[in-house]
């Protein structure tokens, strides 16, 4: 949550596309406490927007307590985790949505679907030549 509350101040600086994607990130990072709280059947609205207030006010290790069905400070709680597993689950984690993005526009631009200066291609994407030969059977 203070990962997301940080990245959302800092695409309010920001113009553009970038204050969008950016934004969106934040907003991705919130779907952790969601989801524990929807696992444990709690109200996950309620609990988000006060897992923002607190963070609102400066209370940097505020999180989700399952046992007391609220918020709390989870260093005090000693709830602690190591940073380089939170640092490479979050780089891993957008290297995949990243590659998932770059694949999609590729699949998805016209551009890309016909040569350089050359006519065309057929909707499938290459040009179909052969009839009825299948299986690598050369001509």
């Amino acid at each position: 949550m203070e990962i997301s509350k940080y990245l959302r101040d800092h695409s309010r600086t920001i113009e553009g596309k970038q204050q969008l994607i950016i934004g969106a990130f934040a907003r991705a990072l919130e779907i952790i406490p969601r989801q524990l709280c929807d696992n444990a059947g709690f109200d996950a609205t309620d609990m988000l927007n006060n897992l923002r207030m607190k963070h609102a006010q400066g209370a940097l290790w505020y999180g989700v307590d399952i046992n007391a069905e609220s918020i709390t400070d989870n260093y005090e709680k000693f709830v602690w985790e190591p940073a380089l597993v939170k640092t490479n689950a979050i780089a891993a984690a957008t290297e995949a949505a990243c590659l998932i993005l770059s694949v999609d526009e590729t699949v998805r631009n016209p551009a890309s679907e016909k040569p350089q200066g050359g006519p065309p291609m057929p909707r499938g994407g290459a040009q179909r030549s052969f009839r009825g030969r299948g299986r690598g059977i050369p001509r």
